[in-house]
């Protein structure tokens, strides 16, 4: 081959977008849909103890999964961003956000960012308060009862949304969300056939998840919400969302201070700040940028140890507070701290 030729063939792209990143993301894939399937064959067989384990290891391997997905959404994984839509389509099978498209569901992660906002389409709060008086009693009694209502109303909207949306673009969605229902209606009915006992610890599982993440999301942002992602409007110019407004209204709610590795349960998403400081780092290199420009003693960085007593305390009121409760400087900072509800990632609205 000539010099000329070997100049014209471009060079191919590595798999991984950061070579550091092989194992380790080798590593969080492999363990997610590995524990994903081991999971589901322990949920499968007869002993209750084995079931336990099962019950365990699927819903620590959907929160893995979630949590790639927004490391997919940040294209920090693959070299290529179809590389990265794909991944974060297969990983979205695994934790029920399918029904919407992987790039609905990116794009509102980056209005997030860009606009340091949580821009969203379906307004929980507005929606619960439209709704009879009974109905509303129901849904903070699940919510009580730590049912995730208000994240199933969100994942139910998406289904719905495009047989009751006029715009074309959720219509055209129709098809998908159809073949979508039937197959996964499918293997749930499959695994319901082989084991009731797995179809009800399926689900557990899945909740737990919810459960799990809306935790973390409840402590990270003290933003404001606007509905305005459906038209892809804008937010308003009220206030001066800069990087300093940014950090002032984003939280660390690590796992452990004494044990940073226990942020691995995570894949160190508790590691906010400097998430959002450079969006484009992976997991794997967040412990070491947040210790290098914050710290342990930073205000933001709250132990979720410290965040338990209020999400218990305040779960009914945080589904419809018109704000967040306050955090303050001293011992018992996040006690009137309610958090924020419905903001997941996992939805596109």
């Amino acid at each position: 081959m000539s010099a000329s030729q070997s100049k014209s063939k471009p060079a191919s792209k590595p798999l991984y977008r950061y070579a550091d990143g092989q194992v380790w993301n080798t590593l969080a894939m492999a363990y997610s849909l590995g524990g994903y399937a081991a999971g589901i064959a322990l949920l499968l067989t007869p002993h209750w103890a084995a079931k336990l384990v099962g019950l365990m290891l699927l819903a620590h391997a959907m929160i893995i999964g979630a949590y790639l997905i927004h490391e997919f959404a940040h294209g920090t994984i693959f070299s290529k961003p179809a590389h990265n839509a794909r991944a974060g389509e297969l990983f979205s099978w695994m934790t029920g956000g399918c029904y919407a498209d992987f790039q609905d569901l990116r794009s509102k992660h980056m209005r997030h960012h860009v606009d340091r906002a949580d821009v969203i389409t379906f307004d929980s709060k507005e929606f619960i308060n439209g709704l009879p008086a009974w109905t509303r009693k129901l849904i903070l009694a699940l919510e009580w009862a730590y049912i995730p209502a208000v994240e199933l109303i969100m994942h139910f909207y998406v289904v719905l949304l495009p047989f009751i949306s006029q715009s074309e673009k959720h219509r055209a969605r129709r098809g998908k969300v159809l073949r979508v229902l039937l197959i996964r209606s499918a293997l749930f009915a499959l695994l319901g056939w082989l084991s009731l006992s797995a179809l009800v610890l399926y689900c557990l599982a899945w909740m737990i998840m919810v459960t799990v993440l809306r935790f973390a999301d409840a402590y990270q942002h003290t933003y404001d919400a606007f509905a305005v992602l459906e038209e892809n409007g804008k937010i308003p110019a009220d206030k001066l969302r800069d990087r300093a407004y940014e950090q002032l209204n984003t939280f660390s709610n690590v796992v452990s201070l004494r044990w940073p590795s226990l942020n691995l349960l995570l894949l160190n998403f508790a590691y906010h700040n400097a998430h959002h400081e450079k969006p484009v780092a992976p997991w794997y290199r967040l412990p070491k940028m947040h210790a290098e420009l914050y710290g342990d003693g930073y205000r933001q960085v709250v132990p979720m140890s410290e965040l338990l007593s209020s999400f218990h305390r305040h779960r009914v009121r945080r589904v419809l507070s018109e704000d967040y409760g306050e955090f303050v400087d001293g011992p018992k900072r996040a006690e009137n701290f309610y958090g924020a509800v419905g903001v997941s990632f996992l939805t596109a609205v």
